[in-house]
């Protein structure tokens, strides 16, 4: 059996919510034990001023008091003054401090990036006048296709000049024979 002797759980049963003033009210009244603490903790518990009560009630001027309420430091942190070497304090730099025009760090995928690009650009210029290996093989490829095709355009020349000649002369056979 549940404990409380129910079945089911607390949840999703009739909840209550508090209203934003409910809030403001209560941090307020937080805020106000806060100062009457401060105040007898000083000795100044037992005298004080009225001025002070007033302020504390109201709402417009209690963002002052917030402030300085903020700045005091609770138990020993006002007593010693501990700074973090290692806490980095982020500072924000103006629109005019930027500096815009200087040279811009590249990361390390970015500059062998740019690397590889340039040495791409370097291959193809080399290839291009014919210095790198694989342009000189193609050069010699290239220029023994050429002689081969030179030598099969001079057969096909030959072997038609020889099919002329024979067709002429079967020509002529046909007209000799004709006028016999």
């Amino acid at each position: 059996m549940p404990k409380g002797g129910r079945k089911g759980g607390h949840k999703g049963r009739a909840r209550q919510y508090t209203s934003p003033e409910e809030i403001d009210a209560q941090l307020q009244a937080e805020k106000q034990k806060a100062r009457e603490e401060e105040e007898q903790e000083e000795g100044e518990g037992a005298t004080g001023d009225p001025k002070k009560d007033k302020k504390s009630l109201d709402s417009d001027e209690s963002d002052e008091d917030d402030e300085d309420y903020q700045q005091k430091r609770k138990g020993v942190e006002g007593l010693i003054d501990i700074e973090n070497p290692n806490r980095v304090i982020q500072t924000t730099k103006k629109v005019t401090q930027l500096d815009l025009d200087g040279p811009k760090e590249l990361s390390r995928r970015e500059r062998e990036e740019i690397e590889k690009q340039k040495a791409k650009e370097r291959y193809m210029k080399m290839h291009l006048a014919g210095k790198t290996e694989q342009a000189k093989a193609d050069l010699a490829r290239l220029a023994i296709i050429r002689k081969q095709r030179e030598e099969a355009a001079r057969k096909k020349e030959e072997e038609r000049k020889a099919k002329d000649e024979a067709a002429m002369a079967g020509k002529r056979l046909q007209s000799l024979s004709l006028n016999k």
